[in-house]
């Protein structure tokens, strides 16, 4: 007998009750289905039972080995049953206390998630952990590609200092698709006050710098933290090289750096990276070819969507997918990127960078906004963004306008909403595609 099946005999285990019971269950069973056939392997135990049986009932009443054999797979079915969901109740209490008693709901969720679609969503920021959050609910099969141009803050800073890829946007969108307990996800969000060497950085931060300095690889780093924040789905940076954000203005001014863009306040013609030929991730492309659904955006149009799409090949290889390409236009304009923009202005930004055609839906919001978010907004010179349905279709995508934000102090998309419309568009678009063909 092996060391490893010994440990299951030691005091303490409170396994051995359930595999006992498991065990008399399915000879109850066994026993049930030799009576049937005619055949006694438990002879002793029938003849005793059937003798009981007399004693009660004063005779022997028709058909007696059936009812014994019907008693015992009842019996036997029962017994196992119970043995079996308490050996598997103990295991999963020792290995996670909180979700013992929910085994058949985690089974049946994470199977479901399995089947839900593959969807690839790119972006950056908090646009992109809104929709993720909201996503992770209806499939586990999500690849989030992230962009890796950030500059500012605490990612700028680690940037600088250990010549990491920024984790800032990375460590975002982990924690949007995690499965982990709250107070890890809560972990990872925080944010070292004071004015010390550590403030502004976030734990989430610093862990994946540690994990990139361990793994020698920031995509390993990422995949480590994934396995730590038990995320549903994958997380990849857009490319593994180093790239740095410009953009030009309508004047013909350049400013470098993405954090320094908002900042000039002029209306942007185009942004670029450099080096401009840096590769994407075999991963990611795969990804993106095997994608139901593509999702862009929500999130700054600049400067967390854009940065994605100039990394080379990407593009060529959303065009050759042949999922659903959709993009989720932002609720307020950003001073900085896009004041003043309506929605086929973003739309219209999109495609100038990549070319007509890129897009089939384009999902916005017409929710009406409350008088006292829209005061807070106005201050800080930011604006709903107005609908404009009838430009947008003449860039070549379908406009698609659902009730999608959520007010609290801020006015940003629903998670469910977000992810539901999405999925809802997947769903029309494969109908309306099947329809064309049919009448081919």
């Amino acid at each position: 007998m092996s060391l490893q099946v010994i440990k299951w005999l030691y005091p303490g285990m409170n396994v051995k009750r359930w595999v006992l019971l498991l065990a008399v269950g399915i000879m109850l069973i066994s026993g049930g289905f030799w009576l049937l056939a005619g055949v006694e392997i438990l002879t002793l135990f029938e003849r005793n039972v059937l003798a009981l049986l007399y004693q009660v009932t004063g005779r022997l009443p028709p058909f007696a080995t059936t009812i014994v054999a019907i008693v015992f797979l009842l019996m036997g079915v029962t017994l196992a049953s119970v043995g079996i969901r308490q050996t598997i109740r103990t295991l999963l209490f020792e290995l996670d206390p909180g979700r013992a008693n929910n085994v058949v709901d985690i089974m049946f969720s994470r199977r479901l998630l399995r089947r839900g679609p593959h969807v690839v969503a790119i972006g950056g920021g908090t646009g992109l952990s809104t929709l993720l959050r909201g996503l992770k609910e209806y499939t586990s099969n999500i690849t989030a590609i992230v962009t890796v141009a950030d500059d500012g803050g605490s990612s700028g800073r680690l940037r600088e200092d250990f010549g990491v890829l920024p984790p800032g946007d990375i460590r975002n969108t982990l924690v949007a698709l995690a499965d982990a307990e709250p107070l890890m996800q809560e972990l990872f969000q925080y944010r070292f006050p004071g004015d010390n060497a550590l403030s502004g950085h976030s734990f989430g931060n610093l862990f994946i710098t540690a994990m990139n300095q361990i793994a020698g690889d920031f995509d390993e780093a990422i995949q480590l933290s994934s396995k730590v924040l038990a995320i549903r789905g994958k997380v990849l940076p857009s490319t593994l090289e180093s790239v740095v954000l410009k953009a030009e203005y309508a004047d013909g001014c350049v400013v470098t750096g993405e954090s320094h863009i908002p900042l000039e306040g002029k209306r942007i013609r185009r942004v670029f990276i450099e080096p401009h030929d840096v590769e994407p991730l075999d991963e990611a492309l795969q990804a993106i070819a095997a994608a139901d659904i593509i999702v862009l955006g929500p999130g700054s149009l600049y400067t967390s969507i854009m940065p994605n799409l100039l990394v080379a090949s990407m593009v060529e290889e959303i065009r050759k997918s042949a999922a659903v390409r959709v993009y989720i236009c932002n609720v307020m304009t950003q001073p900085g990127e896009t004041a003043g923009y309506t929605a086929s202005d973003h739309l219209r930004a999109v495609l100038d960078h990549v070319g007509p055609n890129f897009v089939h839906y384009c999902l916005m919001n017409n929710t009406t906004i409350a008088e006292a978010s829209a005061k807070r907004y106005r201050a800080q010179d930011a604006y709903p963004v107005v609908n404009d349905p009838a430009e947008v279709r003449a860039l070549g995508a379908i406009p698609v306008m659902r009730p999608l934000i959520n007010e609290s102090n801020l006015v940003r998309h629903d998670p469910k909403r977000l992810a539901g419309a999405v999925l809802e568009l997947a769903k029309h678009h494969r109908v309306r595609r099947y329809l064309l063909n049919f009448r081919k």
